[in-house]
């Protein structure tokens, strides 16, 4: 929060919108002079959801033409939003995606925002289908480094899956197919604090396996719109890396009967799910509809080659 204040912009200019998802660990309590201190912030308190009704609910309020949604353990960097925010003004551009800086837990304890060298700030206008099929990462769905114009989720009716984790994939996935004009801009805007003990991605469970497959089913849906074959081939291989990834976690959890249960629910989820593209893709298709669990064994056994070599 300290460093959405550091930004330059007046108060008056933006609103802040706290959704406290339920926390029991005095988070309201640390801001309550931050809060104190502004005039522009609302506080939205709900009963634990999770992330995504978290930011569903955060955007159903918002009033701001744009809306940046940043994470709360992660950090803007100084002076990042204006350069975007005119920009975004300007072109009337439904997303403007922008560059971040990864940076582990033990490397951010002496970290200053202010050493931050910033890009600089080219920018490229694309449509969305070229957006996504020039900068979209399947493995890495940052909702938080783009700025979305709000009348264009509204138009589009995008909103985050509810109740999962791993909601960025289909949120991200169905933005960058739907939206018209784009702007990629070669400019820091966050800070990414990785591998943070507790994080959302540190662990798997059987409750995560199953939210990631139905992130894999909802962009799955996406399949079926109408799409340049071009587009869809890339759909579907980012699908088979979703698929591949949730594959892999699942093969790491202890529980045999608990990998079961996350296949089983993927194939209710998504049962005409199928890859085409090469021999590993048909491979892993087949073996996803005729022989699951075997597959999940095969990938433990690749798993522990790997370590052992």
């Amino acid at each position: 929060m300290e460093s959405i204040f550091q930004q330059g912009l007046d108060d008056t200019v933006f609103e802040l919108i706290i959704v406290n998802d339920g926390s029991t660990d005095k988070s309201m309590e640390m801001i309550a002079d931050i809060i104190d201190q502004h005039h522009n912030i609302t506080v939205i308190n709900q009963q634990n959801q999770g992330l995504s009704m978290a930011r569903n609910n955060g955007m159903a309020k918002a009033k701001g033409e744009y809306l940046l949604m940043p994470d709360s353990d992660d950090l803007l960097v100084q002076h990042s939003v204006p350069y975007l925010l005119k920009k975004a003004l300007t072109s009337k551009a439904d997303l403007v995606v922008a560059d971040y800086l990864m940076m582990k837990c033990d490397e951010m304890e002496h970290f200053t925002l202010d050493s931050v060298i910033q890009k600089d700030g080219t920018t490229v206008e694309k449509t969305g289908e070229q957006l996504f099929m020039q900068d979209l990462d399947p493995r890495h769905c940052y909702m938080w480094r783009t700025l979305f114009r709000r009348a264009f989720l509204e138009e589009q009716h995008i909103r985050f899956v509810p109740n999962i984790c791993a909601q960025d994939v289909p949120f991200t996935h169905e933005c960058y197919l739907k939206a018209g004009k784009c702007l990629r801009v070669s400019w820091l805007l966050n800070v990414y604090r990785r591998n943070r003990t507790g994080a959302a991605t540190a662990s798997y469970s059987l409750k995560k396996g199953k939210d990631f497959s139905v992130a894999i089913a909802k962009t799955w849906e996406l399949t079926k719109m109408d799409l340049p074959a071009a587009v869809k081939s890339k759909l579907s291989d980012n699908v088979y890396t979703s698929f591949c990834v949730n594959l892999w976690k699942v093969s790491l959890m202890e529980s045999a009967a608990e990998r079961r249960q996350v296949m089983d629910f993927l194939k209710e989820q998504v049962p005409d799910l199928s890859f085409h593209n090469g021999i590993k893709q048909r491979v892993y298709s087949f073996l996803y509809h005729y022989m699951p669990y075997m597959l999940i064994n095969m990938r433990m056994v690749y798993g522990m080659l790997v370590k052992n070599r």
